[in-house]
């Protein structure tokens, strides 16, 4: 291929897909010739937030609160060496579309929350999802983490909003992790430190408070068995046997049906969670993990001016636990009902942001040029 040919197919790519899409596609293209994955050591992660539960409501729905993310969430992203920035629920689909172009992932977090209720967590969970396989699909690496009802919250979108969930019993309820004999197959376990692979099999490690399970039989009932890997299982009080960790086999999304962010950060007396050091060890490798997975992802906010206006440090988390609730602090919200002037990215911003990813084509291109050309000349 000739420089000029090469030049005139990178102009189409602009010109047709526009300068974000066709750098994402220039970048996996890149990254194929280098066979070198993209590092990102300032990643940015979106927790999307969720719908108050009953408890909540009693609370805090008099102060004018509709939504909210509890910090133990934040602080399980944070410390393992990323910025947080809410997802806000009950907003539309543009909204989506323009938030995630700057996140290097997203975590559905756990939660009491129903997924029929409108423009809520559900519906928000259904545009990510579908924006994360588009762009996995297109060489465009983003992870989704669920954790609890985030993990239900994926196998549920990925069967096309189907109630695909069985009853159970799993509250308070400390447990090891049954490994499938092919777990080591899965991203999620292959390189895991055999240490910690001893403390998640052999320790009542893993807090799980979930009344909902899926079953390996609903994932064969759905249709979902092709596409998504399971690498454990555990059985709930009454011996019901359910899923605990899982993976897709295509794109870097995962699910977990137990809690590692309350072996770190929740304090609730008489909730059986463990926080022995091995416990917090086992804990801190999903946190390191989905970390690293979000590390691979090269979306930028236009600037940290930008940024600054949308991280978790512009809200003060709440002590709830002085109110019986089973967090520790909640980041509560009210009203985030946004425009494209409140997203921050519109107008002169949305104008930067089109600066910066012309920049980042003109350096790409430049990039792929030299490629080629030294491809060409040593061929």
């Amino acid at each position: 291929m000739t420089v000029t040919v090469a030049l005139v197919l990178a102009v189409v790519l602009l010109l047709v897909t526009g300068p974000g899409q066709a750098k994402r596609l220039i970048d996996s293209q890149e990254r194929s010739l280098f066979d070198a994955a993209v590092v990102n050591d300032q990643p940015v992660v979106g927790i999307l937030s969720q719908e108050l539960s009953y408890l909540m409501t009693q609370n805090y729905g008099d102060d004018g609160y509709d939504s909210y993310i509890a910090a133990s969430y934040v602080k399980f992203v944070e410390g393992a060496g990323a910025r947080v920035v809410p997802i806000w629920i009950n907003q539309p689909a543009e909204y989506y579309e323009q938030i995630m172009v700057n996140l290097n992932g997203v975590l559905f977090p756990g939660g009491a929350t129903w997924f029929n209720q409108s423009n809520g967590y559900a519906d928000a969970g259904r545009h990510i999802y579908d924006i994360a396989m588009r762009y996995n699909e297109n060489g465009d690496y983003f992870p989704v983490w669920g954790t609890c009802l985030g993990f239900e919250l994926l196998t549920y979108l990925a069967a096309n909003g189907s109630e695909h969930r069985a009853h159970c019993r799993s509250n308070s309820q400390a447990l090891p992790l049954n490994f499938k004999d092919d777990f080591r197959k899965s991203r999620l376990f292959a390189s895991a430190p055999n240490e910690i692979v001893d403390i998640l099999s052999s320790e009542p490690v893993t807090a799980n408070f979930h009344q909902y399970c899926v079953t390996e039989a609903n994932m064969t009932a759905y249709g979902l068995e092709d596409n998504w890997r399971v690498m454990s299982v555990d059985k709930d009080w009454n011996g019901m046997e359910f899923i605990s960790t899982i993976e897709h086999k295509r794109y870097p999304f995962y699910g977990i049906q137990f809690h590692p962010e309350k072996n770190i950060y929740e304090w609730v007396q008489n909730k059986n969670i463990s926080h022995t050091a091995n416990a917090v060890q086992a804990a801190q490798f999903f946190a390191d993990f989905f970390i690293h997975e979000a590390r691979k992802s090269d979306h930028r906010f236009p600037s940290e001016t930008i940024l600054d206006q949308h991280v978790i440090y512009n809200y003060q988390p709440i002590f709830t636990g002085l109110k019986r609730s089973s967090f520790e602090q909640c980041y509560m919200f009210s009203g985030k009902v946004l425009d494209e002037d409140q997203l921050g990215l519109a107008d002169d911003a949305g104008s930067s942001a089109s600066a910066v990813s012309l920049t980042c084509m003109l350096s790409v291109l430049t990039t792929l040029v030299t490629t080629i050309v030294r491809l060409h000349v040593h061929g």
